[in-house]
């Protein structure tokens, strides 16, 4: 992920643990939980992005988030910057944001949505490095079958937000 010198961040607490948010000039750039893979480098240590917790893109996100998870709120709506991802990370979560709340779909699935149905490894890696973890539902994401594979904030996480979702084994497309 490259970094905006403008970029700001803060942290909530969540039920499934703490949330850090970050946004840019653009929009709402971040949110990973902690201890989640992939973590930028610019949340912690001298290279830190500036903490910013009154920020209003922040306070929304916090709030919204906090909403979704205690089952207030059913989708986001905020302003979100993905353009520290490739052309084709960009695409694979744009196509993740078409992903109604309730439904998943496969990593072939979504290869194919995007025109790139021998990409699925490619694919996988671009849901995998998200930044943007429930905001930009990469959990809908399942593996063949049905399978519960592959969350950068940890498998438990990924089923917590599906059953939150009311998702069930049998949903799986």
């Amino acid at each position: 992920m490259s970094t905006s010198s403008c970029t700001v961040q803060s942290r909530t607490d969540t039920p499934l643990g703490s949330v850090w948010l970050a946004a840019s000039p653009t929009g709402l750039c971040g949110l990973w939980f902690d201890g989640q893979r992939h973590l930028p480098g610019q949340l912690t240590g001298p290279t830190a992005w500036p903490e910013a917790p009154q920020h209003p893109v922040l306070r929304a996100a916090a709030q919204q988030v906090q909403q979704y998870l205690q089952g207030t709120r059913t989708h986001f709506d905020l302003p979100l910057d993905l353009a520290r991802g490739t052309a084709f990370q960009q695409a694979v979560w744009q196509a993740l944001l078409r992903i109604p709340r309730g439904q998943t779909c496969s990593y072939g699935a979504l290869a194919r949505a995007i025109g790139r149905p021998q990409a699925v490894r490619a694919v996988g890696a671009a849901v995998g490095r998200n930044p943007l973890s429930v905001v930009v539902p990469c959990h809908r994401v399942l593996g063949q079958g049905g399978a519960l594979t592959g969350y950068a904030g940890g498998l438990a996480r990924k089923a917590a937000l599906l059953h939150l979702e009311g998702w069930s084994a049998e949903v799986a497309a």
